[in-house]
């Protein structure tokens, strides 16, 4: 009777599994976009109300865009990639990985921010820079991985304009991508960083010191692009469409992009 009875329970607990699986698997899986990290503070809020005014769900990863960019060549589910270099979505393209070539959604900004209690001023034209790396003030500088990150690239083309490039390479902190280098620069670890103006406008990081605006004459225009993958759910494509209403461009114009004019 034991036996019969083991039986008879392993039975039953096998159609309870077979039948609790169609039920899971009709639950579809939150779709993920993938943001350059100059987008966190921004993007999380246009998706706060985004969700409030659709009901769609969406899941935010932040990261170097020259990163999201080699992980999705290899597979990696992103089917939204917001990128702070329009290269790497033209590339994507090139690879097959998307349908289209995206869209231009914002340009960017860096400037130089420095702690509270620095030796460093915020001096946009970086020449306070200049001068503590001669008098000896400056001994940890932070920017962003410029042979993934584009605010590193770009921070690494003005460091190279106002001439400091070759002086301060012994000196920089680098990090994996700009969220990163905004906490360096702002905790203390280093005396300053070039991060982006969309960091240092949300108050989180804003009351961490000073910012001051470098001229977007001394480097290359930081164009922010936007793509789906091919297999992107309509969630996605209805916060892609909505990155081009007024609700969605005020918030990122509150964070210091402009917008695209084309």
């Amino acid at each position: 009777m034991d036996l019969l009875r083991r039986r008879l329970w392993a039975l039953l607990a096998t159609l309870g599994l077979a039948a609790a699986a169609p039920l899971a698997a009709q639950t579809p899986p939150v779709p993920t976009l993938a943001a350059a990290a100059d987008l966190k503070f921004a993007i999380e809020e246009v998706a706060s109300r985004f969700e409030k005014e659709t009901g769609h769900k969406l899941r935010l990863v932040f990261g170097s865009s020259g990163s999201f960019y080699s992980q999705i060549l290899q597979g990696a589910p992103f089917q939204m990639f917001m990128s702070a270099d329009e290269d790497f979505v033209f590339r994507l393209h090139d690879a097959g990985k998307t349908p289209d070539r995206g869209r231009l959604y914002a340009v960017g900004r860096i400037g130089i921010k420095v702690p509270a209690g620095s030796p460093l001023k915020a001096d946009g034209e970086l020449k306070d820079l200049a001068a503590a790396l001669k008098d000896g003030r400056l001994q940890k500088f932070a920017i962003a991985n410029p042979d993934h990150a584009p605010y590193g690239m770009r921070a690494r083309e003005a460091l190279q304009h106002a001439g400091l490039w070759e002086a301060i390479q012994p000196k920089l902190v680098y990090g994996e991508n700009i969220s990163q280098t905004a906490q360096f620069a702002t905790s203390g670890s280093t005396q300053g960083g070039i991060i982006a103006l969309s960091l240092a406008l949300a108050p989180q990081v804003a009351r961490l010191g000073d910012f001051a605006l470098i001229p977007e004459s001394w480097h290359q225009p930081l164009k922010q692009r936007m793509v789906l993958t091919k297999d992107a759910p309509p969630a996605l494509r209805a916060f892609y469409d909505y990155l081009a209403t007024p609700p969605a461009q005020d918030i990122m114009k509150r964070y210091g992009f402009e917008m695209p004019r084309d």
